[in-house]
């Protein structure tokens, strides 16, 4: 008598002959780990944001501040735990540290969904970010003791609104448009919701007031220019090698705008095209791709600068406002392949930097076309001395807006058609 196998089973034998042991292996896995995260209910979806936190902009109106034209201020600054090497912190952390030159008393509230203890956090912030002077406190055990406060994102605009003591002016520094990190759905509509919440707007770039005046029909109420770490990330001398060779990617795997899988199929392309060319990967460490790749781990500045020295081109991917990695690969002499995007394309006008279609195909064909280009050295040492706009600039017209507004004086931003006017 014929047994007949279950279906499964026969159709895992017929896995087995067509493709091997290793591809049937990691199908398993696959369906193992599927079963097991619905069993456990670690697919549910979870809120960066408390429930209670949750505000709309009909329930957010404040009676407008008294000004304090008078004695220096203290200003509080919400933002997420921060993990080293974060972008958006250091540049969010800039702003704090030149309102402590200026002599303003700044304190960080930290903003933990899972938890109101903070001081875990405070090593990796004055390791990391050692200029900083500000006090750390959890935003969720009250913020009294400030005249302005300063959100760093959507979730941490929810939370001003919601949680700032009467009297405070609130402040909302936009470094992206965070609607566009989500599909249309709840954590759009409330990342959406944040800019009607009644905090004064202060955008960096003007890409996004742009797209807040397109997607809203209402501009940030101030911008302020887009710098660059030049003291940091400049041409060295000695130079760290005798030759540049190689490419490089910042991987950020979790964070989808950065195009974490169209930066993996294009250095597997570039690869096939120059194989002789070295793949230099830092931030997120990669495994199990199919080529020859240098993982670099996190990186201080310094060390990151000498890898850009070392380097004739990065690859620099992002769907929404242009990341901090262009500008600096551009200050050290090392030319950026950027993704052909509307909403980073009119930031960054430099000659230097190499824009392609947003495929694989596209962005491999033009990192090749920039590592086989002679003349390599003159050209890196001919990018890097062109003059670039340093965070100083940004820094101190961020530092006027916020001393100027909570004075109750408007304030013209330089270079820009928009006047920081009393919000």
């Amino acid at each position: 008598m014929t047994t007949r196998l279950p279906a499964t089973t026969r159709l895992a034998a017929d896995r087995l002959r067509r493709d091997g042991w290793r591809a049937l292996a990691r199908t398993v896995a696959a369906k193992a780990a599927t079963v097991a995260t619905d069993r456990w209910n670690l697919t549910e979806p979870t809120l960066p944001l408390r429930e209670e936190d949750i505000m709309d902009s009909r329930s957010s109106l404040r009676n407008s501040p008294e000004p304090k034209t008078a004695g220096s201020l203290n200003v509080g600054w919400i933002c997420t735990p921060p993990a080293p090497g974060s972008g958006g912190h250091t540049t969010f952390f800039r702003m704090v540290e030149e309102m402590e030159q200026r002599g303003h008393h700044c304190t960080l509230f930290l903003y933990d969904t899972n938890d109101d203890e903070v001081r875990r956090h405070e090593d990796t912030i004055h390791s990391h970010w050692p200029a900083l002077r500000a006090g750390v406190r959890s935003a969720t055990q009250g913020m009294e003791g400030v005249d302005a406060i300063v959100a760093s994102s959507w979730p941490t605009a929810h939370v001003a609104a919601r949680r700032a003591p009467a009297g405070v002016r609130l402040f909302y520094f936009i470094q992206d448009y965070e609607p566009y990190f989500y599909p249309r759905g709840f954590l759009y509509a409330l990342a959406e919701e944040s800019y009607r919440l009644g905090l004064t707007t202060i955008a960096l770039g003007p890409m996004i007031s742009d797209v807040m005046r397109n997607e809203l029909g209402q501009p940030a109420q101030a911008v302020i220019p887009y710098g660059t770490d030049t003291a940091t990330y400049r041409l060295l001398s000695p130079a760290p090698a005798a030759t540049r060779t190689g490419v490089v990617y910042y991987a950020k795997k979790k964070v989808d705008r950065r195009g974490y899988l169209l930066a993996k199929l294009t250095l597997e392309r570039f690869h096939s095209l120059r194989p002789e060319q070295e793949i230099h990967i830092y931030g997120d460490t990669v495994t199990g791709w199919p080529i020859p790749v240098t993982n670099h781990g996190n990186l201080s500045p310094t060390d990151l600068n000498v890898l850009y020295n070392q380097t004739i081109a990065g690859l620099a991917i992002s769907f929404t406002n242009i990341s901090l990695v262009p500008d600096e690969l551009l200050s050290a002499g090392c030319v950026p392949v950027l993704n052909e995007a509307a909403f980073a394309s009119g930031l960054l006008t430099d000659p230097d930097a190499v824009w392609a279609p947003a495929t694989p195909a596209g962005l491999a064909m033009a990192l090749a076309d920039v590592v086989g280009t002679p003349g390599v050295e003159a050209r890196a040492a001919a990018i890097a001395g062109r003059k670039r706009l340093d965070w100083a600039d940004s820094r101190q017209t961020f530092a006027q807006l916020i001393e100027s507004w909570c004075a109750g004086q408007p304030f013209d931003v330089p270079g820009s058609s928009l006047r920081g006017a009393r919000p």
